[in-house]
């Protein structure tokens, strides 16, 4: 087995009062709530579930293992399920992975939790999976996850045109960025910076 997926063990990563978690049926309860505040699933532009697709949704990113792990964002002051967040793409070949299927309740939005998650997920990759570079996609109408993505230090390396569908059935295209090792140091520092001034 590749070293990149021998590494992909069950793992929980907390950091800022935020913890990840695998997600699981036992976090489908916090999981509706999380997508009930601000009734995320009307955004045709996110693929979060409407409430009684909770289950299925969850069952579905545990079918799509190894490819994707999934992780449930736990507020470790309350222990409320706050969003989810995942691996996936995983190429061991290219010491390659993305970080996506990320969301969380509105009133957690702009917010410490994005920073502390994505530095948990970007320190895991690069300083213990030992990836030479993480990646990141979203719909190029979503122009506030666009902004969180460069917020991170993130490249944009272009647009797939015409690339995945919509819950709505239209096709969007697809924005991509990457961070790659060389990049790592500064842009952890950076993220650690920002954290200690919120």
């Amino acid at each position: 087995m590749n070293a990149l997926l021998a590494n992909f063990a069950p793992m929980t990563l907390e950091l800022n009062g935020v913890r990840l978690e695998p997600l699981g049926l036992q976090h489908a309860a916090g999981l509706r709530a999380a997508a009930c505040d601000g009734e995320l699933w009307k955004l045709r532009i996110t693929s979060v579930p409407e409430p009684d697709m909770v289950e299925a949704y969850i069952a579905a990113a545990l079918e799509m293992r190894p490819g994707r792990y999934a992780f449930a964002v736990i507020d470790t002051a309350t222990g409320a399920v706050i969003g989810t967040t995942s691996y996936h793409d995983i190429v061991p070949a290219l010491d390659r992975v993305e970080i996506g299927y990320t969301w969380y309740a509105r009133s957690r939005q702009r917010s410490y939790v994005n920073t502390s998650c994505k530095l948990l997920l970007l320190t895991h990759a690069f300083d213990t999976l030992g990836c030479a570079v993480v990646g990141f996609r979203t719909d190029n109408f979503n122009h506030a996850s666009q902004a969180a993505i460069e917020r991170l230090g993130a490249k944009k390396d272009g647009v797939l045109r015409h690339h995945a569908l919509r819950r709505d059935g239209t096709v969007r295209d697809t924005v991509v960025y990457s961070i790659v090792r060389g990049e790592w140091p500064e842009i952890k520092a950076h993220l650690r910076y920002k954290l200690s001034r919120d």
